[in-house]
């Protein structure tokens, strides 16, 4: 009764053969018939055919049925399960929707628990889909064995059944996404709205103030760097804030892609008010940022121009004692570049310090109703206070430069003039070298004597011009020596060095002068005597010119094999024996024509009295 519905007039109870043998027949259900409602009978399985059509029976009961039961209870167990889940679904359903659309704005700002469904909305549609399929598909083919079959009544009673649940479920549940989505939103958007709110609270209130507190530059480059990194300690918590920020931004603008015209305004709103907060509290990280780099680029320029102001006077406070001249020059370019290092540094931090007052001038823009004034006016007074003292000190190291270099200029014209008369001494030996090994030749004949004496006067003068060149160079070095205070190694070696050379210039070159005037005096008497005509007797020499010119000669051979004897004792000989002997040969010669005219002379007179005493 519980289970075989009221349509029913007739229970066949299939017993096996088994049974019949047992003769068991105390199966009795004709009494019952009246309180159950239909008929119980036991029949066998080859005469069911009596009470049912064959097309009704199976082939195990001798009929044309196809009827798989496996299948048909999976079926059965698939469409329970679905419309059990679909139906409390369906309700659970109901109950948010209902509840979202007819309450009132209480119960819909009321938290509503999403997780409360017992089973998830698409795996029941999946599965109602799947079932339904199957359901249709037996329904219009035919099994896999080819023979045509025929869905069960319950089969057929259960796809509208099915279709029906399937077109509720999709309704309810595409309205209960809706409201999800709308749930989400206004969560989202409550989400966003507080943590806006948590940022611009926590900017415009602790971080903030943070700012307000951080006014100084710092005096020195190591306090700019306490500074600069507690700024970067600030920066950091405020690198989270700005992290939430860039995050609201994209929740923002993905809801405001969204569309939604009721929250157009809001979001808005939010999203101005939040990028306003931001990216004025981001310069002012910036602008302090910058404030405290050129804050420290200026110490730092301050620090290094104070270190090479100090090298810079250490160099200058030093004793100098330069070797030469060569030194000096050295030292005075070296004082020189450190002076233009200065200077570039100087300019430097004038231009840093200028470019960091325009900025702290600035500074007042942005300050939330404080006066910056005092702070400021400390700043202020430090930057021009450096400025000012690097350009005394800069001044102090100038003015003594200016007397160090004039120190050194003196000390190089000093040692260029114990230089240059040290090679006065030089030029003037060489010139005397010249004249003892070159200037040998007394000439061929009275021109060429006259001519070589003329050279050598001329020689004697830049031999002169020398020895006073050297000799005004010494007296410079006097005058210098006096100005710096100093001894001077000219006076007790180069001006003894120069004299004795003169000297020694001197008798050699009156010795060269006697030579040459010997040479000259005994060529013109030697060529007066040897161009004079024998057919003119009454021109002719008298015996007193040769010899004259003779004894000239001689004295003239004589003093070339003398050496030239010095102060000192020393013996110096002009040329080589060969150049002596050469041009003492050549003299020779000369004596010879003038003796062989003689002889001339001699007989012609002879020959001349003779022919008088005939007459």
């Amino acid at each position: 009764q519980n289970v075989i519905p009221a349509e029913v007039s007739l229970v066949c109870v299939v017993k096996p053969d088994e049974f019949w043998d047992k003769k068991v027949t105390h199966f009795c259900f004709w009494k019952e018939k009246d309180r159950l409602g239909f008929e119980v009978i036991l029949v066998s399985a080859n005469k069911l055919t009596r009470y049912i059509e064959p097309c009704q029976l199976t082939e195990e009961f001798n009929g044309s049925l196809v009827y798989d039961h496996l299948d048909w209870l999976n079926k059965r167990l698939v469409y329970e399960k679905f419309t059990r889940e679909s139906t409390s679904l369906l309700d659970e359903l109901a109950l948010i929707n209902n509840g979202s659309e007819k309450g009132n704005q209480q119960e819909k700002d009321r938290p509503i628990d999403f997780n409360f469904l017992s089973v998830d909305p698409e795996t029941v549609l999946q599965t109602g889909h799947e079932l339904l399929s199957e359901l249709q598909q037996r329904r219009f083919t035919g099994s896999d064995g080819g023979v045509s079959w025929s869905p069960m009544d319950d089969e057929l009673l259960a796809q509208p059944q099915v279709v029906k649940l399937l077109d509720s479920l999709r309704e309810q549940y595409t309205r209960y996404q809706e409201v999800c989505r709308q749930h989400s939103k206004r969560t989202q958007l409550e989400e966003i709205q507080q943590k806006v709110m948590q940022v611009v609270n926590w900017l415009e209130g602790p971080g903030s103030e943070q700012l307000r507190t951080q006014w100084g530059i710092g005096d020195s480059m190591r306090a700019s760097q306490a500074l600069q990194q507690k700024h970067e300690e600030i920066e950091s918590q405020h690198s989270e804030w700005f992290a939430v920020y860039v995050e609201l931004n994209q929740q923002i603008a993905a809801l405001l892609n969204a569309g939604d015209e009721e929250d157009l305004v809001e979001l808005k709103g939010l999203q101005q008010q939040l990028s306003d907060v931001c990216y004025r509290q981001a310069s002012q990280l910036e602008f302090r940022q910058n404030v405290l780099q050129t804050a420290l680029e200026f110490h730092g320029i301050a620090q290094d121009l104070s270190q090479q102001l100090d090298g810079l006077l250490g160099m200058l406070c030093a004793d100098v004692a330069p070797s030469d001249g060569a030194a000096i020059q050295q030292t005075l370019k070296l004082l020189e570049e450190k002076l233009k290092s200065v200077d570039v540094a100087l300019q430097g931090l004038r231009d840093k310090g200028q470019g960091l007052l325009d900025q702290i001038s600035n500074q007042t823009s942005w300050v939330y109703g404080k006066d910056a004034t005092i702070e400021n006016k400390e700043n202020i007074e430090h930057i021009q206070g450096v400025m000012e003292d690097m350009q005394l000190r800069k001044q102090r190291c100038e003015d003594m430069v200016d007397v160090r270099r004039l120190k050194m200029l003196q000390m190089v014209q000093l040692f260029k003039c114990e230089e240059d008369a040290s090679q006065a001494v030089e030029w003037l030996s060489e010139l005397l070298d010249a004249l003892l090994k070159t200037h040998t030749r007394l000439g061929d004949d009275a021109q060429e004597a006259k001519v070589l004496l003329e050279k050598h006067r001329k020689f004697i003068d830049v031999a002169q011009s020398t020895y006073d060149y050297g000799r005004q160079l010494l007296q410079a070095t006097v005058v210098l020596c006096q100005s710096l205070r100093c001894t001077t190694r000219s006076s007790g070696d180069t001006l003894p060095r120069l004299n004795r050379v003169w000297k020694q210039f001197t008798i050699t070159s009156e010795e060269r002068v006697h030579r040459l005037e010997m040479s000259n005096a005994f060529y013109l008497a030697a060529e007066k005597i040897l161009k004079e005509c024998p057919e003119q007797p009454e021109v002719c020499n008298s015996m007193e010119t040769y010899e004259e010119v003779e004894s000239v000669g001689k004295s003239l051979l004589d003093r070339l094999t003398v050496p030239v004897v010095y102060p000192d004792g020393t013996e110096q000989y002009f040329g080589s024996p060969s150049d002596m002997a050469s041009t003492a040969e050549h003299i020779r010669e000369q004596m010879k024509l003038v003796s062989l005219k003689k002889q001339q002379q001699g007989l012609q007179q002879e020959q001349l009295e003779t022919a008088s005493g005939e007459n």
